[in-house]
């Protein structure tokens, strides 16, 4: 090898040395969020991450802003937890890149010891991997937007409300039953809850719950009146008005899935996979996603089996989803899920524009 071939190489290797310290050059903040406070481990360039620190909400978002501006690159990340996306919001406004990733296990070595500083160290480190590149390093959550969260909040609290409402009905029931008295079925209504043949001790006790129960019927039906009302009127048949408004506001954005996989994979109801070598075995459905988006594919999907049946996917399973067909309950369960997975890409197809309603077999 010559002296200027040597040189050269010498060089090249210089420059991709700046260029991966300059890469690296960053400040990470791996974060473990609590109520009160925060334990953060801050990690410079490429060197070890600092022990953790604990701060107080307001005297972390101090010293952050004290990093943002002494003109460092600074990231930040921490997992999605009940507290919501409102540190990341802030975060950004400090001009701090921060990201939001899936609850996961930490413990990558299996030491069974888990402590906040610990969590915290192994996010910084995740991060580092990330920055430099590595994409698959973090599992991001995409962060809605203020008013996406505001939408979404109503079927929310509307979901909340049948719940708390099925409980307390359960619990009447349960009382009756406890006392050898046939349940009736809705009791806490008006002409039921005055033909209640029970003990006048039990009735008293019913009617604790009672105005309660219905109270919650009134909100649960005023918000589904307004749910309803921001539907699209010109909607297929069968979709529901709904069950379409708690779709699209789970999704938000349909326009940020690529192709139909993504949508599918997000959805969960996609088959898991344990293979390895020449075995190759598909297990249930992942129920990796959102929950409640699932469940309202699920039960649209029942719909459409009987008010759309020139819909494709309906068409696929008919002999084992139509009205008497000799098929076991798993069956009809492995064929709804499939039908309510293509319903999902689909629908992100119509809302795309990349297809129309009709051409998959979709009538109003």
């Amino acid at each position: 090898m010559n002296k200027c071939h040597l040189n050269t190489e010498l060089s090249s290797l210089e420059g991709t040395r700046c260029q991966f310290n300059g890469s690296t050059g960053a400040i990470k903040l791996g974060i473990d969020v609590h109520q009160q406070y925060y334990v953060v481990v801050e990690q410079v360039g490429g060197s070890n991450p600092k022990p953790p620190q604990r701060f107080q909400k307001d005297a972390f978002l101090h010293w952050a802003a004290k990093l943002a501006r002494s003109g460092a690159e600074v990231h930040a990340v921490y997992e999605a937890c009940g507290f919501g996306f409102g540190l990341q919001r802030k975060l950004t406004e400090l001009g701090i890149h921060c990201y939001v990733v899936c609850p996961q296990k930490l413990d990558e070595q299996n030491r069974r010891v888990k402590t906040d500083g610990l969590d915290a160290k192994a996010l910084c480190l995740k991060l580092d991997r990330f920055v430099q590149g590595n994409q698959d390093a973090l599992a991001l959550v995409r962060v809605p937007s203020e008013k996406e969260e505001q939408l979404r909040a109503i079927h929310r609290q509307r979901e909340q409300l049948v719940k708390a409402r099925k409980q307390l009905e359960a619990q009447g029931r349960s009382l009756m039953v406890n006392h050898g008295l046939e349940p009736v079925s809705q009791w806490w209504k008006g002409r039921a809850f005055a033909a209640l043949q029970v003990p006048q001790w039990i009735k008293e006790l019913l009617s604790n719950s009672q105005p309660i129960l219905l109270t919650l019927q009134e909100k649960i039906r005023a918000l589904t009146v307004q749910l309803q009302s921001a539907a699209d009127p010109a909607q297929p048949r069968g979709l529901g008005r709904l069950s379409s408004v708690v779709i699209d506001r789970e999704i938000a954005n349909w326009h940020r899935f690529n192709n139909r996989r993504q949508i599918g994979s997000y959805t969960g109801l996609c088959p898991g996979e344990h293979s390895s070598g020449n075995t190759r075995l598909q297990t249930c459905v992942t129920k990796h996603g959102n929950p409640r988006l699932r469940a309202a594919l699920v039960e649209t999907a029942w719909r459409l089996v009987r008010f759309q049946p020139n819909y494709k996917p309906v068409v696929k399973w008919r002999r084992i989803l139509a009205k008497g067909a000799l098929a076991t309950g798993a069956a009809r369960k492995k064929a709804i899920v499939a039908v309510a997975r293509q319903l999902a890409v689909d629908l992100w197809r119509i809302r795309t524009g990349r297809c129309t309603a009709e051409k998959l077999g979709l009538s109003n």
